[in-house]
C-alpha cells in the first residue's frame, strides 16, 4: 500500500534538501527520495570536496612561496593520498549534516531510486529495479540534478577518459593531464592538478578561457595560467584519444594545424546535462526538451498539475545556490505564500581556482549587445594596498553601469578571495543601487572589497589612485 504525504522531493541535492526542510517548515508531510548520498552532487561529489582540494593546493602553493614572506620552509611536499582523504572527510561531514536536517525536520527519507508510475504514485526502488516502496504525494518536486555531458569522440570510460567525480578522487597523482573544456570545473581542476605538481593541459574550443565570463576575464586567467606553467590550448578542440603505453595520446585540432599530446588521462569537462532518464517521466506524461524538464520558471510547474521541478534538471544556470533559491521560493508557494520570484538576471557566478573569479549581471559586450551606452571601470588589485600586502596582486575587478541611469549592469572580479566578495554587487543591483552610491558608500581600508567602489569611482572618471587625468565635464 502506497504511503501519503503532502510533498515528495526526488533528489537530495541543494535544491531537493532544502525544498524538503522548507516544505516541512511551513507544516507539510515531507518525503525525499535519494538514489546515492544525501546532499546530492553538490555536497559529495561537486562543489564541496572540489574546495577541500583547492584549499590543500593553495596550502601547498603558500608553503612554495613562503620565502616570499620572509618565512623559510624545508622539506615540504604534498601528500596526494591526504590530500584525497582529506577531501572525502569534508564530504563525509556535510552529508551527515543533511542526514540530520531530515531527522530534525521530521522528513521521511527514501534511499532509491524514484520512479513516476503515473502522475500521482511514485515507486522506489532498489539498485536492480524493484519496487521497495509506493508514495503517493499531493505535490512531486523533481530535483535530480545533472552529470557531466559527453561529446561523441570524447566518451567517457573511467580509465583513459574521466569526469569530474573519478578526477577527485584518483589512486595516484597523474604526472601529465589534459583537460578538454575550460568552464568553472575545467579551470579549478587545472589549478589544482598543476599546483600540486600535475603537467596540465587545457583545451578549450572558444578563444579564452571560461568563455561564459566577460573577456577581460578570461584573457587575463589564461595568462595567469601559462605564467604557472600551464599549456594553454584556446580556439582548439579534442580530435581522438587513443591508448598509448601506460597512458593516452590526444589529437588537438588548434587554428595551426593538429598536435599531439601524450598524458597519463584525460579529463572532460564539457558541461552537464539534466538527469530526466529512468525517471517515469514519461508515464507521468511530463515533457523534457534537450536534456532538461521544461517548467515554468516563476512557478517551476511542469505540464502535468502536482509536478514541479527545480535546480539543475531544469537547466541553466547550473548553480548550487540558485537551486537552494528556487527551492525555498517553490515551498512558499505551495504554502500559498507570496515569496518574491529568482530574479535569474541577479544570480552570481563564482569559479575557486587561484586565482578566483566572481561576476554577476551582463558582461561589457553583453550590455552593449542590449543596446546600453556603457560607463566601464576597471580597478587593477595591483594598485590595492591589502592585495600587495597578501601577496595576490594578480586580477582585477571590473564594473559596467548605464550611462544613461546609472544602473548597475555588471560586475566581473578576478582575483584572491573575490568570490567572497560579490554579494556587494548582488545586494546592491538588487536595491537597484546607482553607480555613484557605490562611490558615496565609504568601504574600509584597507580591505580587498575597497577595489569595488575604486572600480566605480573609475567608471565616472573620480578614481584616484590610478593616476588616471581627470576629464573636465
Amino acid at each position: 500500500m502506497a504511503k501519503e504525504f503532502d510533498v515528495c522531493v526526488i533528489g537530495s541535492g541543494p535544491g531537493g534538501y532544502v525544498a524538503a526542510i522548507r516544505a516541512s517548515q511551513l507544516g507539510f508531510k515531507t518525503a525525499i527520495v535519494e538514489k546515492r548520498h544525501l546532499g546530492g552532487v553538490c555536497l559529495n561529489i561537486g562543489c564541496i570536496p572540489t574546495k577541500a582540494l583547492l584549499r590543500s593546493a593553495e596550502v601547498y602553493e603558500s608553503i612554495e612561496h613562503a620565502s616570499d614572506y620572509g618565512i623559510n620552509v624545508k622539506d615540504y611536499s604534498a601528500d596526494f593520498d591526504g590530500i584525497v582523504k582529506r577531501s572525502r572527510g569534508v564530504a563525509n561531514k556535510m552529508s551527515k549534516g543533511v542526514q540530520f536536517l531530515m531527522k530534525a525536520n521530521k522528513i521521511e527519507v527514501f534511499m532509491g531510486t524514484g520512479v513516476f508510475k503515473s502522475k500521482s504514485e511514485l515507486s522506489v526502488n532498489d539498485d536492480k529495479g524493484k519496487e521497495q516502496e509506493s508514495i503517493k504525494a499531493k505535490h512531486f518536486i523533481v530535483a535530480t540534478g545533472a552529470r557531466p555531458r559527453q561529446l561523441p569522440n570524447l566518451e567517457i570510460d573511467g580509465d583513459m577518459i574521466i569526469d569530474s567525480e573519478k578526477a577527485m578522487q584518483l589512486d595516484k597523482q597523474p604526472k601529465k593531464m589534459v583537460i578538454v573544456g575550460a568552464g568553472a570545473i575545467g579551470v579549478e581542476f587545472a589549478y589544482f592538478y598543476n599546483a600540486i605538481g600535475t603537467e596540465v593541459t587545457i583545451v578549450e574550443l572558444q578563444d579564452t578561457l571560461v568563455p561564459v565570463e566577460d573577456k577581460d576575464v578570461g584573457k587575463e586567467l589564461g595568462k595567469i595560467y601559462k605564467k604557472k606553467g600551464m599549456n594553454v590550448m584556446t580556439g582548439s578542440t579534442v580530435e581522438n584519444v587513443k591508448k598509448k603505453g601506460k597512458g593516452v595520446e590526444v589529437t588537438v585540432k588548434t587554428k595551426k594545424g593538429e598536435e599531439k599530446i601524450e598524458a597519463d588521462v584525460v579529463l572532460s569537462a564539457v558541461g552537464v546535462t539534466g538527469n530526466v532518464e529512468n525517471l517515469g517521466l514519461d508515464k507521468a506524461g511530463v515533457k523534457t526538451e534537450k536534456g532538461a524538464i521544461v517548467v515554468d520558471k516563476k512557478t517551476y510547474k511542469t505540464n502535468v498539475d502536482g509536478i514541479y521541478a527545480i535546480g539543475d534538471v531544469i537547466g541553466a544556470p547550473w548553480l548550487a545556490h540558485k537551486a537552494s533559491h528556487e527551492a525555498v521560493v517553490l515551498a512558499e508557494q505551495l504554502a500559498g505564500e507570496n515569496p518574491h520570484p529568482v530574479n535569474y538576471n541577479n544570480i552570481p557566478g563564482c569559479t575557486y581556482c587561484e586565482p578566483q573569479i566572481a561576476s554577476v549581471g551582463l558582461t561589457e559586450q553583453a550590455a552593449k549587445d542590449e543596446g546600453y551606452d556603457v560607463k566601464v571601470g576597471k580597478f587593477p588589485l595591483s594598485a590595492s594596498g591589502k592585495a600587495t600586502a597578501l601577496g595576490h596582486e594578480e586580477g582585477f575587478v571590473k564594473v559596467v553601469f548605464d550611462a544613461k541611469y546609472g544602473e548597475w549592469l555588471g560586475c566581473h572580479m578576478i582575483g584572491f578571495g573575490v568570490t567572497e566578495m560579490i554579494a556587494e554587487a548582488v545586494v546592491a543591483r538588487d536595491l537597484e543601487t546607482t553607480g555613484h552610491e557605490i562611490i558615496s558608500a565609504v568601504h574600509p581600508h584597507p580591505t580587498l572589497s575597497e577595489a569595488v567602489m575604486e572600480a566605480a569611482a573609475e567608471a565616472y572618471n573620480e578614481g584616484v589612485h590610478l593616476g588616471t587625468p581627470v576629464k573636465k565635464k
